[in-house]
């Protein structure tokens, strides 16, 4: 197992930039790394290469995937947030925006630290109710403890940065089942069964 981090060292990765503002994006920048991660590089044989991250180290991109996962699952209709591309989106945004490597970096070490201390293992290696329990302690900003501020920060910012990186990818755009400008030759109005179930 890697060595703790101590609370100084977690206090100096938290405390070197705000870690809110760390995770700020345009619509434009949301849009280019989502553009950039759909691109699926391939070898002179035409079969996928592995995906290698520029900016996350291997625990941190393994944990990335676990993450955006727990966000974004799969289900019924969709694929899960790894199967639309978000660990590579976020790991091209990051790649390419220096400020907030440090607000990304410092909160995924917070999440590894609250996991040693509860349960002596990082989150990677904690149980699926363990990673639950962690998780729940900072994914409502409202019920969260003071003493969890950073971390309420950080995960809040990671679910809106796994939110844009899903439904800005292919998959993601089907999921909302969206069908853009559609011509309507005739507007016939709210469907009768619509007005039924609010009483009009």
């Amino acid at each position: 197992m890697a060595k703790k981090l101590t609370r100084r060292s977690m206090l100096h990765l938290l405390g070197a930039a705000p870690v809110a503002a760390g995770f700020t994006w345009t619509d434009a920048e949301a849009a280019q790394a989502a553009r950039s991660a759909q691109v699926v590089k391939r070898a002179t044989t035409g079969k996928p290469v592995a995906f290698k991250p520029k900016f996350f180290t291997a625990h941190e991109y393994a944990t990335v995937r676990v993450l955006v996962d727990i966000i974004i699952p799969k289900d019924e209709r969709s694929g899960a947030a790894t199967d639309a591309g978000v660990p590579e989106f976020m790991d091209f945004l990051m790649a390419d925006q220096p400020p907030r490597q440090t607000a990304m970096r410092g909160g995924l070490a917070w999440i590894d630290h609250q996991c040693e201390e509860r349960y002596d293992k990082r989150f990677l290696e904690c149980t699926a109710e363990q990673r639950t329990a962690v998780l729940d302690d900072i994914a409502w900003p409202q019920r969260a403890k003071p003493e969890f501020a950073h971390g309420v920060a950080f995960f809040n910012s990671f679910r809106d940065l796994t939110a844009s990186g899903f439904w800005s990818s292919k998959m993601g755009v089907g999921d909302l089942q969206y069908t853009g400008n559609v011509m309507v030759p005739e507007w016939k109005g709210c469907p009768p069964e619509a007005l039924r179930k609010i009483g009009l």
